[in-house]
């Protein structure tokens, strides 16, 4: 970089081409893309994509193209929604640059010239004025009352009031007053560009699904390969043609194959997401709606988040004045004011001044002198219609007046509340000496509504939560305290003070109701590290520039919708709409039911891939004396042609109402529970219902043990075991909507969709079996009366196994 030398001229136009030439634009590093063609490639080739594909080409390999060409659609289909979802993102450093202006005003040549911002270089001087977006780091050389919006950098929701020798950083803007400066580092030399590489640097973790999920597909691809090479031997013990067993073998891994639980799982996530819109909740990657439900840790902001992010006046003491009085001398004192219904300058005097219209106080005078605010008097004068009218802290106007008793206890008492405080004097000359103490005016940045009770929900649901904020020390607890986040320690630390070493941080965290003031972007990014090194799912939320890289380290980022900035949005996986604490928690609702609905779907799915295993091992065990009740393509027809719809319904069952009561489960998607319910009782019970039906209608067409039935009487049978399955599947998917409370309990009118799933589901059933073209190719065909009556069994047997269990379960709690 350049080396600055300091000139109030400013460079000219040659030096300033020359330290262009040399020192490139003042962009920031443009961050690697990846390209749509290899997001899109992603999505077809992750571990469980791969299964299928492989699913295909052995299914085209067994003489199956319909099979295959079935396949191929699921993968291609799922691919391209998911990768809708994923194109939009990856943006985050995209969208930094933006932050930078068009264009600043600087002295060149010793002129005052409009330049590109992409053209400065160092050594310009620029120079600021109030609205205007700082576009390089500068150091300050003549400054006359700035305030400087720096939240975006830091988190602090006050405005700075830099001195001459301070520094100003890009990506800042400037609220109040005038100054001059010089350029000390452009581009990627920045301030800003140093937490650009932050946010490239930080990985987003896998979502607890994604990982789950692995888990699952690893082990049914291991399970599928596995049976299919078993009944490959057996076949071959059969003595089966080695071509015909491998086929054979080949069929079965292929049914074995969960077709249709990626594409469920992606929609219901889908409608999931759609649900936490409507409440305000817009998700950017959808496994983020079920990684919510997981949230065992939260870190919140405080600013917007917990607060409205609007500084009001909440209490005027006055000894002896009108409050319209004290009002008055405040905001003729200050340069922001409300103008046409919108904040103009720093916010704390932009409240001042609504306050005092609401007052109706008399805020006419001519200013004749102005005295601004400056880091070391901490107070502001002016001097209209011939008196002096100054505010400023408590501790610098005080000891300027004259008869101030009981302010003490005032300005204690506001204090211990949080506030803000500032002292109103008068004088009635224009200088700043034998004062009239008129009062203290306290500000406050109110909590939202219903906060306190979002707070207290989460306590209910063993969530742990933080306030991590770049506000000062005082101000953060005061709203934690009034909120009901401050933890009974009363634990409340700063940036510095946080230990070193990321398992000591961990250790000094991990506890709820902490505070942790004066952040910079790399303590949050450790916090979001080090909590999620103790076992948490972190949800870590932000609106600035500076919590871009905490954003994506955490499990997952929250940003404000509302008044967070674009790169906080673009890096988080869920953006608040309206700024909302409570909205977080009603998104934790709404992704443990989807958690729960996660589960009820692979209960439904993986009860039928046993009733869809069955037919096949009772075909080897039996030595092949006892038919094949259903073929591969019979299994795919339920897989995806019945089974899919009534699966997404139950991705939409509305949230228990003890949803947030207890921890979130964060064990095994498939644990002990599940699979005992499905291997020992739904699956079981499905299957003894298909088989049964089967074999009764082959016994009742004068079919006996190691008999080769007619090819219409199998087909007769197979159908009707088709039929079992899916009237099974009925019954099952109420089942499968509680863990706990048995069908007779469940209302029908909670769940409209699910009604119209199992309607569709009746109208493919009779479609696959009534129409002799489809049922030829998938191998089956329309059952005898006799065959629907024992076929219509599988629903009571169903009923009562799913009650039996549950009322079992309901005895031993």
């Amino acid at each position: 970089m350049t080396t600055v030398s300091r000139t109030r001229s400013g460079l000219t136009a040659a030096e300033a081409g020359a330290r262009l030439a040399a020192d490139g634009p003042n962009t920031l590093p443009a961050a690697r893309r990846t390209p749509p063609a290899v997001l899109l490639l992603r999505q077809m080739v992750h571990f469980f994509a791969l299964l299928l594909w492989g699913a295909s080409v052995l299914a085209l390999l067994a003489g199956m193209p319909l099979l295959a060409v079935a396949i191929v659609i699921v993968v291609l289909l799922n691919g391209a929604f998911a990768f809708a979802q994923e194109y939009r993102a990856d943006k985050a450093t995209q969208r930094l640059g933006e932050l930078i202006p068009a264009n600043a005003v600087v002295r060149r040549d010793g002129r005052r010239v409009l330049v590109s911002a992409a053209d400065l270089v160092a050594g310009d001087v620029v120079l600021l004025e109030a609205g205007d977006r700082v576009s390089a780091d500068l150091e300050l050389t003549d400054v006359h009352a700035l305030a400087v919006n720096e939240s975006m950098l830091t988190g602090e929701s006050r405005p700075v009031r830099p001195a001459t020798g301070d520094r100003a950083h890009a990506g800042t803007f400037v609220v109040e007053g005038q100054a001059e400066a010089v350029v000390v580092a452009t581009g990627p030399h920045t301030r800003l560009a140093a937490i650009a590489k932050l946010t490239r640097e930080a990985s987003r973790p896998p979502s607890p699904l994604a990982v789950q999920l692995g888990k699952v597909v690893r082990i049914v691809a291991g399970i599928a390969l596995a049976v299919g090479a078993v009944f490959f031997g057996l076949a071959l013990l059969l003595g089966m043609e080695p071509g015909q067993g491998f086929l054979f073998a080949i069929g079965v891994t292929v049914a074995l194959v969960p077709e249709g639980l990626l594409p469920t799982v992606t929609l219901s996530l889908a409608r999931a997401a759609q649900r936490m819109a409507a409440k305000n909740a817009l998700v950017r990657h959808l496994e983020a709606v079920e990684t919510l439900g997981s949230a065992t840790f939260i870190c919140t902001d405080k600013t917007g988040t917990l607060t409205r992010n609007e500084m009001t006046v909440a209490d005027v003491w006055t000894p002896a004045h009108a409050r319209a009085e004290v009002m008055r001398s405040a905001v003729l004192s200050s340069t922001g004011r409300m103008s046409d219904g919108k904040p103009v300058g720093d916010p704390m005097e932009v409240a001042l001044h609504v306050e005092a219209l609401k007052l109706g106080a008399d805020l006419s005078g001519e200013i004749t002198g102005r005295f601004p605010f400056d880091p070391v008097r901490r107070r502001a004068s002016v001097v209209a219609d011939g008196h002096l009218h100054l505010k400023g802290a408590p501790d610098t106007v005080i000891p300027l007046c004259g008869d101030v008793s009981g302010v003490e206890e005032a300005l204690a008492r506001m204090s211990t509340q949080g506030l803000r405080v500032l002292a109103v004097a008068r004088a009635d000359t224009a200088e700043e000496r034998d004062l009239q103490f008129l009062g203290l005016i306290g500000l406050h940045d109110p909590p939202r509504d219903d906060v306190a009770e979002a707070i207290w929900k989460c306590r209910i649901a063993g969530i742990k939560l933080a306030m991590v904020t770049g506000d000062h020390p005082g101000t953060a607890r005061a709203i934690a305290k009034e909120v009901g986040l401050l933890g009974e320690d009363e634990l409340v630390l700063t940036g510095a003070e946080l230990p070193g070493d990321d398992a000591a941080l961990g250790e000094l965290l991990d506890r709820d109701g902490v505070v942790v003031a004066r952040v910079t972007p790399e303590d949050k990014l450790r916090i979001a590290r080090a909590l999620r090194g103790r076992g948490h799912v972190v949800a870590m939320t932000g609106d600035g520039v500076n919590d871009g890289p905490a954003l994506r380290e955490a499990d997952i980022g929250i940003a404000m919708g509302a008044s967070g900035t674009d790169v906080a949005r673009e890096a988080a996986d869920l953006v608040l709409l309206d700024d909302h604490f409570v909205t977080i928690v009603t998104a934790v609702e709404l992704g443990r039911a989807t958690s729960a609905n996660v589960r009820r779907f692979l209960t439904y799915h993986l009860t039928d891939n046993v009733a869809e295993l069955t037919p096949f091992a009772v075909w080897a065990l039996s030595g092949g004396t006892i038919p094949l009740a259903l073929s591969v393509l019979q299994v795919l027809a339920l897989d995806i042609g019945t089974d899919l719809l009534p699966a997404l319904a139950l991705g939409a069952e509305p949230a228990n109402p003890r949803t947030m009561h207890g921890p979130a489960r964060t064990g095994n998607l498939v644990d002990r529970r599940l699979i005992g319910r499905v291997f020992g009782v739904l699956g079981p019970a499905q299957a003894l219902a298909e088989m049964g039906a089967f074999i009764a209608v082959l016994l009742l067409g004068g079919w006996y043990f190691g008999a080769a039935p007619s090819p219409a009487l199998l087909a007769a049978a197979s159908g009707t075991a088709f039929a079992a399955v899916v009237l099974g599947q009925f019954a099952n998917a109420f089942a499968c909507r509680s863990e706990s409370r048995w069908i007779g309990r469940l209302s029908w009118r909670t769940n409209p969709l699910l009604l119209g799933a199992l309607a569709f589901e009746a109208i493919m059933l009779l479609l696959f079996l009534g129409l002799p073209a489809v049922a030829g190719v998938l191998g089956g065909a329309f059952p005898p009366p006799a065959g629907w009556a024992l076929a219509a069994l599988a629903i009571p047997v169903m009923i009562l196994a799913d009650a039996a269990h549950k009322g079992w379960r309901a005895r031993r709690a």
